[in-house]
């Protein structure tokens, strides 16, 4: 017979999310988020960057729509990439979800991701694609875990050979200081993955933990290591892929301001998109608000001999694209999607396991 295993997921699975979006846009600790890092830049931009805003809107009004075009087209061929790659993953586990939901999905939790800090956007992907395909939650964010970490080292292992090519004849001590923070991050992503493999459900039922917690992390583990070795080279080149679009975007926003003069490169948008990415991954702020951006314009500034002036255009453009679009276009998406009203469809197989 066919026992029905009670899921336990990281969120409630029976109507709502923990949190409806419009609450979280309402909570204080949100709009300070949101608002400080924006005070900030403007601060820093004015009192230390000396930016001139007038001459700023004029370079960014003088800029290539073709090119901007296609900066706005390769970046946006990064979600159906990314769609497709959540959607091996999820079947690896044991789940029937099409390209399309899964690209939907993810296209939404990235507005939550632009809108409120701590990476809710994860969480509440989770919640839809439970509500909508009927994906054990818990077993699902197990596959986002291991996309993060999917991304974790291409980030790093990207930047690290474009930052290697961008800098062969010399690296100065902030480049030596990057490069070692990026070994740092993929040790530490090694030990922990060793450790969860063949610790991780020891270590869980050893603690004083309630059960529920111990069938939420085994769903969260069988969703974490269920990729097929067969499935691991197509996942690498997908991610390899997907953070390409990245680099294309920021190279692209470069040549459409027109800045002919910097010696950037294919290899050094790469080195700084990766860069940025990465401080995304800090969830203090919505999308990494503040922290990217004086990070890439520190980085342009000090390693690439940017002026100050066309650091804060190319960044300025950049994140118009890469965030403001998505909060746009993402809200369409968030109000016409069916996924969002809570309709659920029957469940998978990933919903019930087999008992003697």
């Amino acid at each position: 017979m066919t026992e029905q295993i009670p899921d336990y997921p990281l969120v409630h699975e029976e109507s709502e999310p923990p949190s409806p979006l419009s609450k979280r846009l309402r909570d204080p600790r949100t709009i300070v988020a949101i608002a400080l890092p924006l005070v900030m830049l403007v601060l820093v931009a004015v009192l230390v960057g000396n930016i001139n805003f007038a001459l700023l809107f004029e370079v960014i009004s003088q800029a290539n729509p073709v090119l901007l075009l296609a900066a706005f087209g390769v970046y946006y061929l990064g979600f159906p990439l990314r769609g497709y790659r959540w959607t091996i993953l999820l079947r690896s586990a044991g789940a029937n979800i099409s390209v399309r939901d899964s690209t939907e999905i993810i296209f939404i939790s990235w507005l939550v991701n632009c809108l409120v800090p701590a990476k809710l956007g994860d969480v509440y992907r989770a919640y839809l694609v439970k509500v909508s395909n009927g994906v054990s939650a818990s077993l699902a964010f197990g596959t986002i875990f291991i996309e993060r970490v999917f991304d974790l080292f291409a980030i790093v292992l990207l930047g690290l050979a474009a930052g290697f090519w961008s800098f062969r004849n010399g690296m100065s001590p902030e480049v030596q200081l990057v490069f070692a923070i990026g070994i740092v991050v993929i040790v530490a992503l090694s030990i922990g993955l060793f450790i969860i493999r063949n610790f991780g459900s020891r270590i869980i039922r050893r603690l004083p933990l309630p059960h529920r917690v111990v069938e939420f992390y085994d769903r969260f583990e069988e969703g974490l290591f269920s990729i097929s070795a067969r499935n691991l080279p197509w996942l690498a080149i997908l991610t390899g892929l997907i953070w390409a679009t990245e680099a294309m975007r920021l190279y692209l926003v470069i040549q459409a301001l027109g800045f002919t003069d910097i010696q950037l490169g294919i290899s050094g948008a790469f080195f700084v998109a990766l860069i940025a990415s990465l401080l995304t991954a800090v969830p203090f702020t919505p999308a990494g608000l503040g922290l990217v951006e004086l990070g890439v314009a520190g980085i342009l500034v000090a390693i690439y001999n940017v002026p100050q002036q066309d650091a804060a255009a190319i960044v300025l453009v950049d994140r118009a694209i890469s965030v403001l679009s998505v909060i746009v276009f993402g809200s369409i998406v968030w109000v016409l999607s069916d996924k969002t009203k809570g309709s659920r469809q029957a469940p998978t197989p990933a919903e019930t396991t087999a008992t003697p």
